[in-house]
């Protein structure tokens, strides 16, 4: 995006309209799919929470020892919150238009069109890792229960904000292939890319 001349102030409103035009969704995006995917990172901030409580000594959150930890603890639940964060938030690329055509200000790459591929297949692996990982552990619990050391609040308190993540997976898959099928069809045809 060119800067603009100093003779040339900004209009009242342009920054704004500037940053809104990445959000705007994509013409063409079921209503559904816009819903499923900014559901996403709310279906992952309760269990990033969770650890954030763990890593402060929430009573509730964890168990005592859990409580009683070191620098190490908390720099992998902190990076654990922030990446699971991210990849959640890479799921709205699937509905607007950064995950379409890539933005200006990124270098070299900006305003050449996203090949599909290169968002289906890591969504879709995406989709299946989280809904495998999150079943896993939901599944080990019911079957073996909760390792021993915790209370029963600290079983609620883990289970109430672990709970979501059961749709991080299912939405995921649901919105990658409304991302697919909007692609293949051709129904939302994009700009054509500006010659480099």
């Amino acid at each position: 995006m060119p800067l603009p001349r100093p003779e040339a102030p900004l209009r009242a409103g342009a920054l704004r309209a500037a940053r809104d035009t990445g959000r705007a969704p994509v013409a063409g995006v079921p209503r559904w799919a816009r819903i499923a995917a900014h559901a996403v990172p709310f279906a992952i901030l309760p269990s990033g929470l969770w650890r954030m409580g763990v890593m402060l000594a929430v009573p509730g959150f964890g168990t005592a020892e859990a409580r009683v930890h070191g620098a190490g603890l908390d720099l992998y639940l902190i990076l654990l919150f922030v990446i699971s964060e991210a990849l959640g938030l890479l799921t709205l690329g699937l509905v607007q238009p950064w995950g379409e055509v890539v933005p200006r200000w990124i270098p070299m790459l900006g305003g050449r069109r996203v090949p599909p591929l290169a968002a289906v297949v890591p969504a879709t692996l995406g989709a299946l890792a989280s809904t495998g990982v999150v079943y896993y552990f939901f599944l080990s619990i019911l079957i073996a229960g909760f390792p021993p050391g915790h209370t029963a609040v600290e079983e609620a308190v883990l289970t109430v904000c672990y709970v979501p993540l059961l749709a991080w997976g299912p939405l995921l898959g649901a919105v990658t292939y409304a991302y697919h099928r909007r692609r293949a069809d051709g129904r939302n045809p994009l700009p054509p890319t500006p010659a480099p």
